[in-house]
């Protein structure tokens, strides 16, 4: 039973391991569509430098919010995974695989690999900040205002995005105040905002109704009985 064990183990890790794909920057850039998952695994300051365009955020070295925000991705899509130099996503890579993810693509190299052959980044290079006293202007501003703290990066942050459109839609009675929480930092930190997305609701500039991560339309809904 134990020699039949082996030839068992083995044929399993070789077939773990042809999982994880690793292509070469042009090859990388070349299979990115509509369908791929992009997931940048370095830190935040990393990815406010430079990023692939439309790329999520989820750091490897922060691995309680690296596996909170990798809940949110779809495990039968594939999933493009970069960071700046390849070690950081080739071990991320593993990971999914490991948890399920049936396509697990890794960019070799990593950004530096990116940039050495002269491909475009995104970078975040808007640094004005709302100040303290705008945004209580702007909750005040009307009766119901709803505060999206979102971010582009953010994986349930984009999957939100149509349940928000669909209730601003339904209640016209409701301001919408979009932040992004990767410019805010301070208005991000003064409102105690850890997590993304975070929802806030104010009737006449008073808090009334808060709610972290993903929400349906009904809960929104629910918040404005408060």
């Amino acid at each position: 039973m134990r020699f039949l064990l082996i030839p068992f183990l083995l044929l399993s890790l070789q077939s773990f391991c042809q999982k994880v794909t690793t292509l070469a920057v042009d090859d990388f850039e070349k299979k990115i569509d509509s369908t791929v998952q992009l997931l940048d695994v370095r830190r935040p300051e990393e990815y406010k430098a430079g990023h692939l365009q439309g790329a999520f955020l989820a750091d490897w070295t922060d691995k309680k919010e690296f596996e909170e925000r990798i809940q949110y991705l779809d495990k039968n899509k594939p999933v493009y995974v970069y960071c700046l130099a390849g070690s950081r996503s080739a071990a991320a890579a593993e990971w999914l695989v490991e948890k399920g993810f049936t396509n697990v693509v890794n960019m070799q190299g990593g950004i530096n690999a990116w940039k050495k052959e002269g491909k475009a980044l995104e970078a975040n290079t808007n640094s004005s900040q709302i100040r303290d006293e705008d945004y209580i202007r702007l909750i005040r501003s009307s009766e119901l205002v709803l505060v999206d703290f979102g971010a582009e990066w953010c994986i349930p942050c984009r999957k939100m995005k149509p349940v928000i459109e669909s209730f601003e839609k339904e209640h016209p009675e409701v301001t919408l105040l979009k932040i992004d929480a990767a410019v805010e930092d301070e208005i991000v930190k003064k409102y105690d905002v850890e997590e993304l997305p975070v929802f806030v609701l104010y009737k006449n500039g008073k808090e009334v109704w808060r709610q972290v991560g993903i929400v349906s339309k009904k809960e929104l809904e629910k918040g404005l009985k408060k």
